[in-house]
């Protein structure tokens, strides 16, 4: 998805375009050669905003997935537009369903998720302002620690959802 030197400098997120390039920065530090990320964690009230459907990111992260024990946690108050808005990743989504874990935030916590992405290694990508498209991007461990403590105490309260296929009578 991109070489060494641009997983090393963050883009700045001051526009829509700043806010995809930094999440497919994120996605590219976490899954970078020689990483030892096994886990990216994204959280977003519903992923409307987020580049899913890019062909470029499910090939990285088609190749990131087949190593070892790699997982990627989604974390919304609903996915309900997902399949509209994200179809091909929603498609490529069902190969992986060993790997992909989506989860749906309790009620009392789902109006206040941030848009974030984080992995174990630092990487974190934080949308703080949607509205004019301010947000930060780091490799900062000390910056993220705090961010992937509190997520993984929400994921503790919060289901599995978004399964692969849906029942329907």
């Amino acid at each position: 998805m991109s070489d060494d030197a641009s997983v090393k400098t963050p883009p700045a997120i001051d526009s829509r375009t700043g806010f995809t390039q930094a999440v497919l920065w994120g996605f590219a530090r976490a899954m970078r050669e020689g990483g030892r990320s096994r886990r990216i964690i994204c959280v977003d009230r519903d992923f409307a905003l987020w580049p899913l459907d890019r062909p470029e990111l499910h090939a990285s992260l088609t190749a990131w997935l087949k190593g070892a024990q790699r997982q990627l946690v989604l974390l919304a108050a609903s996915y309900d537009d997902v399949p509209r808005r994200h179809p091909r990743f929603v498609a490529w989504r069902r190969q992986f369903a060993h790997a992909v874990f989506p989860f749906a935030a309790p009620e009392d916590i789902a109006a206040a998720l941030p848009t974030l992405l984080l992995d174990d290694e630092g990487t974190m990508v934080r949308l703080i302002d949607a509205v004019h498209w301010r947000g930060r991007a780091s490799a900062d461990e000390r910056t993220a620690l705090p961010w992937r403590e509190q997520i993984d105490a929400v994921l503790q309260r919060s289901e599995a959802a978004f399964p692969v296929q849906s029942l329907g009578l």
